[in-house]
């Protein structure tokens, strides 16, 4: 490994913990980061020691996570307080430099103190930033507005219910940037203009959006786009993004509202609209209705990346146009002039996975990446069910616990060649299990197996209160 390489702590929220690495690797290739990261022994640990090039490469990995609260610049990492600030003392000894920049008389500076699985006051974070007197800071301290800030670490474990009298990591370092967080706050869905049943969580959103690499001026689609909440994630990182759905009612804002207390929707509600609120109205390309099983687009079209939430016939159901009449006929074409909505019939998950693929390999260009759910049974789950394609490598693979029974993955797949999604060489595949039927089977026999239970106590209760009754009547 190169010697110019340096040390920065990953500093994370304690959510999600699964799309962290995923996130992180995407961002890295994104921005091009020569690296040969390898996924920490223990991924739930909320700081991660990373080795980077340049503070600039810091940088721009805060710009894009939301995993990240903070990066910070590596100065010390032991077990125990006392040979951290050992070790804290020789850096500042190796780096006389430092003296006409981070100590210089004109920077203000503060110092932060963290902890994890253990609160302390405020006096206590004093007491503790009080044992860093040793630092040659010499310029004014700045609460609101520093220009150097320290961060100090105290790492007590992940246990709550086993929280040591002593932290089992301490660290200290140079702040460099935060993360994204505050998109979170910014498009929450309790503010947004146009939302539905089955509207993506904005932190999901945009772990999509950077497992995706869209940069600036990509072209992006969502073929099941519902509300939009996937194009909103895009369009913030500066994708131009599209979208097609089957549900008319919903792509157009007329469906029964969400939100408890709205009777009906207002008339301004739609995708376009949610992008106007976030300022990225200029991204919005269109939408329109559309079934995914029979594409409408060009076949020159080149895409940068999909990013979608397929529905799995639980919230919503997975429809497509309905080919044929019951009797086999083709169903008559509707008059001139006339509003016509065509029958539906089911769209089988499996069939769903399989034509995106196919449609990945058709429309994404070489590099671009196709990033999507995918509904699971655990007890079931294996890698070699998930869908495949030979000119697709799947590249992360993350969970989301749902149940105790179901959770849903999160697939990333990069284009790594040509084909034609359907051609003898290119034929997706895949085997996944009828989620919807298996979903509602697994609760009704759940049901049934609680009736039965309390049916047989029941009958415990009736057999012993009769025994009861005999004894009583011997006696």
């Amino acid at each position: 490994m190169s010697r110019n390489l340096r040390k920065y702590i990953l500093w994370f929220a304690q959510e999600h913990v699964d799309f962290r690495f995923p996130e992180i690797q995407s961002i890295l290739k994104l921005f091009n980061i020569s690296q040969n990261w390898k996924k920490p022994e223990n991924p739930e640990l909320p700081f991660w020691i990373i080795d980077l090039p340049d503070e600039e490469s810091a940088r721009k990995i805060a710009s894009r996570s939301v995993s990240l609260r903070c990066i910070v610049e590596l100065w010390a990492h032991a077990k125990s307080i006392p040979v951290l600030h050992s070790h804290v003392k020789e850096v500042i000894q190796k780096n006389p430099q430092w003296g006409q920049t981070i100590f210089h008389r004109d920077s203000s500076f503060r110092m932060n103190v963290e902890t994890y699985n253990k609160h302390i006051s405020q006096a206590e974070k004093v007491a503790k930033i009080d044992t860093f007197t040793y630092i040659p800071v010499t310029g004014d301290v700045n609460l609101k507005n520093p220009d150097v800030q320290f961060t100090y670490i105290e790492f007590f474990g992940l246990d709550p219910t086993n929280v040591p009298p002593e932290p089992d990591d301490v660290l200290f370092g140079r702040w460099i940037a935060d993360g994204r967080r505050s998109d979170l706050k910014e498009l929450s869905l309790k503010r947004r203009k146009f939302i539905g049943n089955t509207s993506m969580d904005p932190q999901l959103s945009l772990l999509m959006a950077n497992q995706a690499l869209i940069r600036e001026g990509d072209l992006i689609l969502d073929p099941f786009v519902g509300t939009g909440s996937l194009l909103v994630s895009a369009a913030r990182f500066g994708g131009f993004v599209l979208g097609t759905d089957i549900d008319f009612l919903m792509l157009h804002g007329r469906t029964r509202p969400s939100r408890i207390k709205q009777k009906v929707r207002e008339k301004d509600e739609s995708i376009k609209a949610n992008l106007t609120q976030y300022g990225c109205q200029d991204k919005y390309l269109d939408v329109c209705v559309a079934d995914f099983s029979l594409p409408i687009w060009n076949s020159h079209l080149s895409l940068d990346a999909i990013i979608t939430d397929p529905p799995y016939g639980i919230r919503e159901a997975t429809a497509k146009v309905a080919s044929k009449e019951p009797s086999g006929e083709k169903p008559p074409s509707p008059a001139p002039g006339t509003f016509h909505c065509p029958s539906r019939s089911h769209y089988d998950l499996e069939d769903i996975f399989r034509d995106l693929l196919a449609f990945g390999v058709q429309h994404l260009k070489l590099g671009g990446r196709l990033v999507c759910w995918l509904p699971v049974f655990r007890e079931d789950y294996t890698d070699s069910s998930l869908p495949s394609h030979p000119c697709m490598d799947l590249v992360a693979n993350s969970e989301q616990i749902l149940s105790a029974f179901s959770s849903r993955r999160l697939l990333t797949f990069e284009k790594v060649a040509a084909g034609d999604g359907r051609a003898a060489n290119g034929e997706p595949s895949g085997v996944q299990l009828n989620f919807r039927k298996k979903y509602f089977f697994h609760s009704e026999e759940s049901r049934e197996q609680r009736r039965l239970q309390r049916a047989q106590l029941r009958q415990i209760g009736r057999e012993e209160a009769a025994k009861r009754r005999k004894d009583r009547e011997a006696s």
